[in-house]
């Protein structure tokens, strides 16, 4: 683990306005209370670079988990995570490639050539 990893427990984890908007849409059609559920945003093994996104919603966050409430939505990262996404910004692109969400993240020094993966 690098440096800029080590660090990045001690930053915030954030959302952009259409990223929260589209978490807020997605969660209502689960029937989902965005008031209390949360969307997770973890780091698993895998992928061509190392590491991996992974997102999902759930109901309420885990007792260890760091909780951010940002522009109407709540984010649930686990400690092991939030060492390599600290100061992450969760962003929802479209485009002709497709739409979806993407962590834009200080703390990569390397990705793959589709982005799907990284290594810090």
């Amino acid at each position: 683990m690098s440096a800029s990893a080590e660090r990045g427990d001690t930053q915030d984890v954030a959302a952009t306005e259409d990223a929260a908007a589209q978490a807020r849409d997605l969660m209502d059609g689960e029937g989902m209370d965005p008031g209390e559920a949360g969307l997770r945003l973890y780091v698993q093994q895998g992928g061509c670079a190392g590491l991996s996104y992974g997102m999902r919603f759930e109901n309420e966050p885990e007792a260890e988990d760091r909780v951010f409430e940002v522009n109407g939505i709540r984010l649930f990262v686990d400690q092991s995570s939030m060492n390599y996404v600290g100061g992450s910004v969760l962003d929802f692109e479209g485009g002709l490639q497709g739409e979806g969400f993407h962590v834009k993240n200080p703390n990569v020094e390397a990705e793959c050539g589709c982005g799907e993966s990284f290594r810090t």
